[in-house]
């Protein structure tokens, strides 16, 4: 009887613990095929989904489905990437040169589909179509610039590094955004050569403020001698101006005098001419008081000596 009831409790606890079993081994499968069939895209990314290896469609960022087991998703990001390379160069003047110099560059968002299932994906896609072209482009242009010029302008290098790129890269899915040289490195001896020109160039710039300077102070002392003489002249010019004009009215006044007193005379004449009594008179004014010594009679020839013996 015992060993029945011990069989019995044996049969139905493997029986519970075989249905543990399925429901968590249920469960199990549940979560996989949850997680296989929901999955979710980052921003700055789209999704690449591969049906057996083959791309099939391009997915935007946020939570999507897919078929589990058959599908993968690969994420390819759209935001702006740099791009750097390092090569050696040479100049107009065959002068060897190393540069570093960088692109930035973005995936355009509706052709990534494109770009995706044409090259595998962003490193492919460097690695076969922009450094290439970028070293290439860089070379090109270095080339066309001595080496003075590339120092003393670097834009103009990065302009035409931009236009051969663009030219060069407008077929494929991808906008570039700017070229940088980064870093450039000429002979040694070169730079001490142009350092060397350039320390005699400011010196010559130097001596030549210097000689402009002393021509302004040259103008400045010539203008002002020229001011005082200016001045001299102009008190000369005023002092013989009072001179003359007060010779002018002196001789004017003289003038003036002399008409008056002329004037006066030949009224004096003329009144002494129609008037006796005033040439008496006039006679009178002139008289001193004093007899005189000596007259002369009437009709006679002797002269009388009037004084007293």
């Amino acid at each position: 009887m015992n060993n029945g009831l011990s069989n019995s409790t044996t049969n139905i606890n493997t029986t519970k613990v075989t249905k543990h079993i399925w429901k968590a081994g249920v469960a199990i499968a549940v979560i996989i095929i949850g997680w296989q069939i929901f999955y979710t895209i980052d921003e700055g990314h789209v999704g690449i989904v591969k049906r057996f290896g083959e791309a099939t469609t391009q997915v935007n960022p946020g939570l999507h489905t897919k078929v589990p087991f058959a599908d993968t998703v690969e994420e390819l990001e759209i935001r702006t990437r740099k791009n750097s390379e390092n090569l050696k160069a040479s100049t107009y003047e065959q002068m060897p040169v190393t540069a570093e110099v960088s692109v930035n560059w973005t995936v355009i968002r509706p052709e990534a589909f494109e770009l995706y299932k044409n090259y595998g994906g962003l490193d492919q896609f460097e690695n076969r179509i922009l450094d290439p072209r970028l070293r290439s482009a860089t070379k090109d242009a270095l080339a066309r610039f001595k080496a003075e010029k590339i120092i003393q302008n670097r834009g103009q290098v990065i302009q035409k590094i931009e236009e051969t790129l663009l030219s060069e890269m407008i077929d494929f899915p991808v906008k570039l955004d700017s070229v940088q040289i980064e870093n450039l490195v000429l002979p040694a001896k070169y730079l001490q050569s142009i350092e060397t020109k350039q320390t005699e160039k400011n010196l010559a710039a130097a001596e030549m403020h210097r000689l402009e300077r002393q021509k302004l102070e040259a103008q400045r002392e010539v203008n002002t001698a020229e001011a005082k003489r200016d001045a001299e002249k102009a008190r000369a010019d005023g002092s013989a101006y009072a001179i003359t004009t007060e010779a002018k009215a002196e001789a004017e006044a003289i003038k003036l005098k002399g008409l008056a007193e002329a004037e006066s005379m030949m009224k004096k004449a003329e009144s002494l001419k129609n008037s006796e009594l005033l040439v008496d008179y006039v006679k009178a004014q002139q008289w001193d008081g004093k007899l005189p010594s000596t007259v002369m009679g009437n009709g006679q020839d002797i002269l009388w000596n009037m004084k007293e013996k």
